[in-house]
């Protein structure tokens, strides 16, 4: 007889996990050690304050100011419009009649639908994306690099960097054994990497930007980090973040020669993060892709395994919804690649509106196409204005007692140091909490400015900082540097 009292029992007995396949003692201990703090327990809550001050509850402050994440939109970034005229006629093509669109925007579309299956990007692509729009990002590159050819072949179409991330990290890793794959990754670093590697069962094996010379990389810092390493694991990749986040810095040419030089001796493959390529503010910086720098120190280094990502969610495009992006993998192994693109062909394709999307950024107007002069005055409007809310967020920040922060030369984060109060720091070690995610809860409790504190990043034993975004719009800004000035002041005084 079913229904009766004995099932019921069962049931509830089973609503209390002890009964479910899937409870946290049979789960993915990968799972649950992985954490993303860009999203984790501050973004939650200042969500719920949103929801709680559209329904009325009243906060002294009258809105909450989100800098946890690089979501330039959400932070009123304006669109460009050759991208969304793009993708909308791609879209619902009879725009391209009726809308009045510029006609590089329709040659352009039509373009990219006569390389999608039945004329529509409704339809699944090629695993490793359009291949018009590979053969636009592999002319892009030569472009960008002043010549130095790339071969569509081997760029692979993301949805987002991310995507592309993962997909080479999975290649790396090799068993579960006493010797995991080691992968290195800057310190501070951007948690996709430290989420990834544990999701993956690999191991991390940090290695220290310098802070006191403005996050720079020391090559007796990396051999430092792989010598203890090979004790406990096998090093096979170096993820390098340029420009950086949440550092903002820039890798000068130096540096990245040196990382080169030392992923060639060390046997290393490297993983060049270049998202924020068109982000460099400092006058004394400028982008040098790890593609351009290994074909021109030639010889041996000129062999140096290497995949670069792009991404259509930063720059100034700032598109992060679309997923976009690209991966291109230099001197892989022909069997390696057939093994990736194997690999891509389980995930069937990236998002077709995103490869569209990453077509206009790689092939994006030139000087006499019709869209070519709105492309560039509103590109320049956002890095410039990008520019102008760094200087002033570094200027602001250093005004205040007990915060340091260097200058952001790049990308579009402040990663300041907090020298907090002695009484401060032991009230959350009693509270079992770190200090920076004491001061960033309070900061957000009282103030309504959502920061990820950069124990979530990774920083050097015995020092606190925090990470904030750069993209609200300037008069949003000045108001987030004021209520932080005001809360940072009163937060130094009662624990002094």
């Amino acid at each position: 007889m079913a229904g009766g009292a004995g099932d019921t029992k069962k049931v509830l007995d089973m609503d209390t996990g002890s009964q479910k396949v899937l409870n946290m003692d049979t789960l993915n201990p990968c799972i649950i050690n992985m954490e993303y703090s860009v999203r984790g327990p501050l973004v939650i809550r200042a969500r719920e304050m949103q929801k709680e001050l559209k329904e009325g509850k009243k906060f002294p402050f009258p809105y909450v100011i989100r800098c946890n994440i690089g979501d330039c939109h959400a932070m009123e970034q304006s669109y460009i419009n050759f991208i969304r005229q793009v993708v909308a006629s791609c879209t619902y093509p009879p725009l391209m009649d009726s809308a009045g669109f510029p006609p590089d925007v329709v040659a352009k579309a039509k373009r990219i639908l006569e390389g999608c299956g039945g004329g529509s990007i409704g339809a699944y692509s090629d695993s490793s994306g359009i291949e018009i729009i590979r053969k636009d990002a592999a002319a892009y590159i030569k472009r960008r690099d002043g010549g130095i050819p790339a071969n569509p072949d081997t760029i692979m179409l993301s949805s987002g960097a991310s995507d592309g991330i993962k997909s080479i990290l999975k290649l790396l890793k090799q068993g579960d054994g006493e010797r995991k794959t080691g992968v290195m990754i800057p310190i501070p670093q951007y948690p996709l990497y430290s989420a990834t590697l544990a999701e993956y069962n690999t191991m991390q094996i940090g290695y220290y930007l310098d802070e006191e010379t403005n996050w720079s990389m020391h090559v007796s810092e990396l051999k430092r980090a792989i010598t203890e390493a090979r004790a406990v694991c096998n090093p096979r990749a170096i993820c390098v973040l340029n420009p950086g986040n949440p550092t903002g810095s820039v890798l000068t040419r130096q540096n990245i020669e040196d990382i080169v030089k030392f992923a060639h001796d060390e046997k290393l493959v490297i993983l060049a993060d270049e998202v924020y390529q068109d982000n460099i503010y400092a006058p004394d910086r400028e982008f040098h892709s790890f593609k351009k720098v290994i074909s021109e120190m030639g010889g041996e280094y000129a062999k140096q395994e290497l995949a670069s990502f792009h991404s259509v969610s930063k720059g100034y495009m700032g598109e992060c919804g679309y997923r976009g992006g690209y991966c291109e993998y230099v001197n892989f192994h022909p069997e390696v690649v057939a093994m990736l693109r194997k690999s891509l062909t389980a995930k069937l394709c990236p998002s077709v509106s995103g490869q569209v999307a990453m077509d206009c950024v790689v092939g994006h107007p030139q000087p006499g196409d019709a869209s070519y002069e709105s492309w560039l005055k509103e590109k320049n409007a956002v890095l410039g204005t990008l520019k102008e809310k760094a200087k002033m967020t570094v200027e602001k920040l250093n005004s205040l007692p007990g915060i340091k922060c260097n200058i952001v030369q790049g990308a579009m984060y402040a990663f300041p140091r907090l020298f907090l109060p002695e009484k401060a720091i032991a009230k959350a070690k009693a509270e079992g909490k770190a200090a920076d995610f004491m001061y960033a809860w309070e900061l957000l409790e009282q103030k309504g400015l959502c920061v990820v504190p950069g124990s979530g990043f990774g920083q050097k034993e015995g020092t606190y900082h925090f990470r904030m975004t750069i993209l609200p719009p300037p008069a949003k800004l000045e108001e987030f540097l004021r209520r932080l000035k005001d809360f940072h002041l009163e937060f130094m005084e009662r624990y002094k």
